[in-house]
């Protein structure tokens, strides 16, 4: 019996490659018999796989003293196995985010302590005890809530740093693998609540459905998943492939043209079109490919939020946006869609190109003398040097670099600053004032890229704005003797 148990552990690691020789693993231990059963066998492994083992272990502080016990119960066993342990605890009740169930909220808080402890090099893989039996509830319970395909694929094997070397033994053959060795484990007491859906399942409706249909049940669905999982793969290589080709990531978020979301197009129709609803499968699970790739999680949405997206990008005008679970933003700018993650002040959460970018700005400024190398003045990403010549000697040099303004018509105080809902004025050749707004929308200039966008006011009154033409009483005509040169510099 321990042969075949560890002989099953064994094949399926290696099957999956969930570790190489010289890994760090460290084996998250609950105290129950399913974890405590794990860290023995990887212990007993350990020498096949060439890997060094760590505990680790997650207090949720949801059963006040009971969960104390099971930590001192853990901390116990990781000393008399000579193990280091890195320990957690959060009080889980109390980290409940807005509609969180304590379930999602203790996976959330468990699996983040378990990343970080990659994350902090204290481990390069982590192995976790689901079961045979978890991966059958999980399908189940994926049904029951009405999943698509991508659901039945239950658990994964492997899912980043994390492991789970149990997924092909039943909980029973670990409890008898812990009585032949004399291992005594702890017992969750919430495993027992028969208003929990697991525990339901585990009790009730599993044994019902394999004592009808004289099936082994456990197994079929854990089939199930694995085809499932095949099918993912297949999914996965093709969506890859549309994700690299059409979308982009930049100072916004990860962005994608409406139309490649729409109609995506795959490498499997032989060149022809492919049916409506393939199209339509491709674009469902695209907006989940982003999701993924901006969250790092596979339930960060359901079936309900995708098609919100999808409808944003079909019947929606620019400007529009939509929230998703997690933190979330999807928005409507112009003919794209951008994905963006908000922080706790409701802000975009700055990706690394702008996290040192400030959005506001202000350069009251006197005008440079004539001939000197000017001045040089951040705005936002960009970087501005403005430089008084004389006129019209040096009109080529304008024509080729910068806008050009007419000295003599510009009144302190001069203001170099990021632009301001409700700035105006009037464009070289235009009859009338107009909103930057306006400018922007026509220029299809994003509503991150106006917050530092660069503005000169003159008395008061803005009379340039980068990339536009100047205000026309500014202009440089054949009177003017003097210009203020404005150009980007290269960063």
């Amino acid at each position: 019996m321990l042969a075949v148990l560890h002989t099953t552990v064994l094949e399926t690691i290696r099957r999956h490659r969930m570790c190489r020789a010289g890994d760090s693993v460290a084996v998250a231990v609950s105290g129950g018999a399913d974890s405590t059963a794990l860290l023995l066998l990887l212990r007993e492994l350990a020498r096949d796989l060439g890997v060094s083992l760590s505990v680790a272990h997650f207090n949720h502080c949801l059963r006040g003293a009971e969960s104390d016990a099971d930590q001192e119960f853990v901390q116990q066993l990781a000393a008399r196995l000579e193990l280091d342990l890195a320990a957690g605890r959060e009080d889980v009740a109390a980290g409940c985010r807005n509609h969180e169930n304590l379930e999602a909220a203790a996976r959330r808080m468990r699996y983040a302590f378990l990343n970080s402890l990659v994350a902090e090099g204290r481990a390069t893989r982590v192995a976790v005890a689901h079961t045979a039996e978890d991966q059958a509830e999980t399908v189940l319970a994926h049904i029951t809530r009405g999943t698509g395909p991508a659901g039945l694929a239950g658990i994964y094997p492997v899912a980043g740093a994390v492991v789970r070397p149990l997924l092909d033994v039943r909980r029973e053959a670990l409890r008898t693998f812990l009585r032949e060795k004399g291992q005594p484990w702890r017992e969750d007491s919430s495993n027992a609540d028969r208003a929990r859906l697991r525990t339901q399942m585990r009790t009730e409706l599993l044994p019902h459905w394999a004592s009808v249909t004289g099936a082994d049940v456990v197994e079929q669905l854990c089939r199930l998943a694995q085809h499932a999982r095949v099918d993912e793969q297949f999914w996965d290589a093709i969506l890859q492939d549309i994700f690299l080709r059409t979308v982009r990531r930049d100072n916004e978020g990860l962005r994608i043209a409406v139309s490649d979301l729409l109609a995506p197009t795959a490498n499997v129709t032989g060149g022809a079109s492919p049916p409506e609803v393939v199209t339509a499968t491709l674009s469902q699970r695209l907006v989940r490919r982003i999701l993924l790739e901006l969250r790092g999680d596979r339930h960060v949405a359901t079936s309900a939020h995708v098609a919100q997206v999808l409808r944003l990008a079909r019947d929606s005008i620019s400007g529009r946006r939509t929230g998703l679970p997690g933190g979330v933003e999807v928005e409507r700018i112009f003919d794209d869609l951008v994905f963006w993650r908000r922080n706790s002040l409701s802000g975009r959460i700055p990706s690394a190109e702008t996290a040192r970018v400030p959005i506001s700005y202000q350069h009251t400024l006197d005008l440079p003398p004539p001939g000197s190398a000017g001045i040089s003045l951040a705005a936002g990403a960009k970087r501005l040097r403005l430089k008084v010549i004389d006129w019209p000697a040096g009109e080529s040099e304008t024509r080729r670099l910068a806008s050009a303004l007419d000295c003599a018509h510009l009144h302190p105080p001069l203001v170099l600053r990021n632009w301001q809902p409700g700035d105006a004025y009037r464009p070289a050749g235009r009859q009338r004032s107009r909103k930057l707004k306006e400018m922007f929308r026509e220029r299809r200039i994003s509503r991150s890229d106006r917050l530092t966008w660069p503005v000169l006011l003159s008395g008061g009154n803005p009379v340039w704005a980068a990339g536009f033409p100047v205000a026309t009483e500014a202009l440089v005509t054949r009177e003017t003797r003097r210009a203020l040169v404005i150009t980007e510099e290269s960063s």
